[in-house]
């Protein structure tokens, strides 16, 4: 049963549509890339020159997808798309000439899924589109489990320093220092770690 259903909600995300974000100055280009996407699940949404502001597109659209069609990376929309992937990561396809191998590794650091030199033809758009996809969403995944372990880790370190100084402060064995805190934090209805900060907190001032 739960694998049907996660069969179901995984058809839905498949035909879920993704709204686009194109940065080209060229019109017809532009043009040519949303014909090539019809009957698709990706729209591009919105066109934008690449002076219009990535920053200010981006928070006032919300894209699912960000598709940036370019000679050569500058400056600002590589600071613009490094800031984006920190605070706001979407999935970034870049079509461009340069093929300096600096460029894309810049690109690369900046949050773009997948980098595309030279002439496309229309018929790899959307393939593309779907690998960097997929990409984004097994980066993001390891990124949030990376997270997650820091965090466990964290609290960890603090717990283990909150039960030696109950062992040192109070003369427990560590067995006792770890039930006191446990109950401690089962009768207020806290976290572990959030009991432990408090007694490294008081016993810090004695």
């Amino acid at each position: 049963m739960s694998q049907h259903k996660t069969s179901i909600t995984e058809s839905k995300q498949l035909s879920q549509e993704l709204r686009i974000l194109l940065i080209d100055d060229n019109a017809q280009r532009a043009e040519s890339l949303t014909i090539a996407l019809e009957n698709s699940r990706y729209k591009v949404s919105h066109l934008a020159s690449t002076n219009s502001g990535l920053l200010k597109q981006v928070e006032q659209i919300q894209p699912d997808i960000i598709v940036i069609d370019i000679e050569s990376p500058s400056r600002d929309i590589l600071e613009s798309l490094s800031t984006i992937s920190q605070y706001n990561p979407k999935p970034v396809v870049m079509f461009a000439e340069e093929q300096d191998t600096q460029a894309i590794n810049l690109s690369i650091e900046s949050g773009v899924s997948a980098y595309v030199v030279g002439d496309i033809q229309m018929s790899r758009v959307k393939p593309i589109l779907d690998a960097a996809c997929a990409r984004f969403k097994e980066f993001q995944k390891l990124k949030n489990e990376l997270t997650e372990t820091k965090h466990e880790l964290a609290n960890r370190t603090l717990v283990d320093q909150a039960k030696r100084l109950l062992m040192k402060k109070k003369n427990l064995s560590e067995d006792q220092a770890y039930k006191a805190m446990r109950k401690t934090a089962m009768d207020t209805g806290q976290k572990l770690e959030d009991v432990a900060k408090t007694l490294i907190s008081l016993l810090n001032t004695f």
